[in-house]
């Protein structure tokens, strides 16, 4: 049963009036609809924090509600509270034996959506939905890359944490944040928010635009979903991002060994690095660099957990030392570019959690940022679609302008 020492707030008559007042929408007066006779002057209003729709029985119980009386109006307000999350609540007693009956209650969630309930004459409960009451924002971020990692550069510019991954895959095919950004660089983001009547942020923002600034070169990026289609990443003419190989095909890692010779950690001589090792924790997701069909996906010795593409051009990509693959993954299945195919791991001869990618042409290793960019593989939106892109582009542009830094 929901503890409510502390959640529930006891308010005297005499005080009803000044409490009413408080601005938070979800704790507006209740409005006693026409035809319900307003409680006697006997009755008590609470407050509840409930922490989600099931603990709403158990609270009125908790509160002095009978227990007949509270399973009723949990049975009424459940249908409307479907939100999940965090509900406010105020509830009218009216004190008897047996029991207080409850004579009036409001209950929202975060956005304003929910349920009043009001005791007809003949002891049941008018119901009267809540329609969320939200309005949608453009928000925009700039900052710049400070000496730690571009996770700890975004933070502290006022980026919410679950974006950060999708800022690094929008730019997967035309930077590695682990290698080709440094300290000065500048990064911009858009996002799509809801908030409530209160000004809080209400569900889960969406990343809109991402823009990124090196003394070498600067990209602008656009998410746009078009009917029937993923969401994906476009430049400002409506070209994707996708084309060749993704340079990085793994979330928000750090190369910590490069293609080439070198002095293995293990085997304690020189020794060809025939791949790029990202650096990241157990479980970041792993994805595919292009389209391709899976050739090989089980453990191999020293390799660990190891994944092989064979890509439509006949190169082929290796994916070492994963901790697991993911669903579906085993040898003759089709898949495409930035599915996830596996995750992070330290299984073989390893010496931490990494990625070893590699990239095979012709049957011989070659270092994967070493590969240019296959710009005549990038499909361009023509028609309605550009029309409805480049109409989605110039909203984000309007609300960037409209921002001061």
């Amino acid at each position: 049963m929901l503890a409510l020492s502390g959640s529930v707030a006891v308010l005297c008559v005499g005080a009803l009036g000044a409490w009413l007042t408080r601005s938070d929408p979800a704790l507006a007066p209740i409005a006693v609809p026409s035809a319900i006779s307003a409680p006697d002057t006997n009755v008590q209003e609470r407050a509840l924090n409930l922490a989600g729709p099931g603990a709403l029985a158990g609270a009125l119980i908790e509160a002095g509600v009978r227990a007949d009386d509270a399973a009723a109006a949990a049975a009424a307000a459940a249908p409307h509270l479907t939100s999940g999350g965090e509900i406010h609540a105020i509830i009218v007693l009216e004190p008897g034996e047996g029991g207080a009956l409850l004579q009036q209650l409001r209950a929202v969630h975060i956005n304003g959506s929910g349920v009043m309930l009001a005791r007809t004459a003949d002891g049941t409960y008018a119901v009267t939905p809540l329609a969320a009451d939200v309005s949608r924002k453009i928000e925009v971020l700039r900052g710049e890359i400070d000496s730690e990692s571009f996770y700890t550069s975004a933070v502290s510019a006022g980026l919410i944490d679950t974006l950060i991954p999708e800022f690094i895959n929008a730019f997967s095919y035309d930077f590695n944040l682990a290698s080709e950004v440094s300290p000065g660089d500048v990064f911009e983001v858009a996002y799509d928010q809801e908030f409530n009547a209160s000004g809080e942020a209400v569900g889960q923002p969406k990343l809109l635009y991402a823009q990124l600034t090196t003394p070498k070169k600067s990209l602008a990026l656009y998410r746009f979903q078009a009917a029937g289609e993923e969401a994906a990443w476009f430049d400002g003419n409506g070209a994707t991002t996708k084309r060749g190989l993704m340079r990085t095909p793994v979330d928000g890692a750090r190369i910590s060994s490069k293609f080439g010779m070198r002095f293995h950690p293990v085997l304690h001589y020189n020794k060809l690095h025939g791949g790029t090792d990202f650096a990241a924790p157990t479980g970041t997701p792993i994805y595919a660099a292009a389209d391709g069909t899976i050739e090989f996906a089980a453990m191999k010795g020293a390799n660990g957990n190891l994944t092989v593409l064979r890509h439509d051009n006949d190169w082929r990509t290796l994916y070492l030392h994963q901790n697991v693959f993911a669903p579906g993954i085993t040898q003759g299945v089709r898949v495409t570019q930035g599915q996830r195919i596996g995750d992070v791991g330290t299984t073989g001869r390893s010496t931490g959690p990494h990625l070893h990618y590699e990239v095979h042409i012709d049957g011989q290793r070659v270092d994967p940022l070493s590969i240019p960019a296959d710009e005549a593989s990038r499909k361009r939106m023509d028609g309605a679609v550009l029309q409805a892109f480049l109409k989605e582009r110039d909203r984000i542009d309007m609300a960037r302008s409209q921002r001061t830094f």
